[in-house]
């Protein structure tokens, strides 16, 4: 089972603003005006600042990891989003924690994984069922890469490809369990027996 990576985070930038006021009326009002509180975390110093909800787009909508730019009045900061809050009725974005990073400071993030096929079991008519869409991975900021590429061609019917599979990566710690299987082809009722 041949499994590679694939370049380095993708990159995005974000403009924001320094938070005059702190708390949940100041918070409230913020969104009111479209606007999401945010937290920058993990450096020097802890930044409170908002940005526009349209700039959440592209980092919110895919399974991909992103080093953010972040402009907040002209200071820059380099982060990635580590967790982010949703309205329980709308789904619209309410809060957004940034993790301050450096190419060579050590972060933990789930990259997504791309499978790569079809397999010769899918050819048989098995279905792919992919059990794991990230692995949590650990390493410099610079080292983590955008995806991990898995390449199921020769995944036959009831087997799977497990996350011992994946090729080590220069300097990032796998964090999940090598048993784990990443995917495997079911073998429809059709052809059982």
């Amino acid at each position: 089972m041949r499994v590679r990576r694939k370049n380095y985070m993708k990159k995005a930038e974000i403009v924001g603003y320094n938070r005059a006021n702190l708390g949940r009326t100041a918070s409230q009002e913020l969104r009111g005006q479209g606007m999401v509180p945010c937290v920058l975390y993990g450096g020097t110093e802890q930044v409170s600042f908002y940005v526009p909800q349209y700039l959440f787009r592209p980092l919110l909508f895919t399974p991909d990891v992103y080093e953010v730019t972040i402009n907040i009045e002209g200071k820059i900061y380099t982060g990635i989003l580590q967790d982010s809050q949703y309205h329980p009725t709308t789904d619209s974005i309410i809060h957004a924690d940034f993790l301050e990073i450096t190419p060579e400071k050590v972060i933990k993030v789930a990259v997504p994984v791309k499978l790569h096929g079809p397999s010769e079991g899918q050819k048989k008519g098995g279905k792919l069922v992919q059990k794991m869409q990230k692995i949590r991975v650990q390493g410099p900021a610079k080292n983590i890469p955008d995806y991990i590429n898995v390449d199921i061609k020769d995944l036959d019917l009831g087997k799977s490809v497990k996350v011992s599979a994946i090729e080590s990566i220069d300097g990032v710690i796998i964090l999940e369990s090598a048993s784990n299987p990443v995917a495997f082809i079911s073998i429809p009722r059709a052809l059982r027996g």
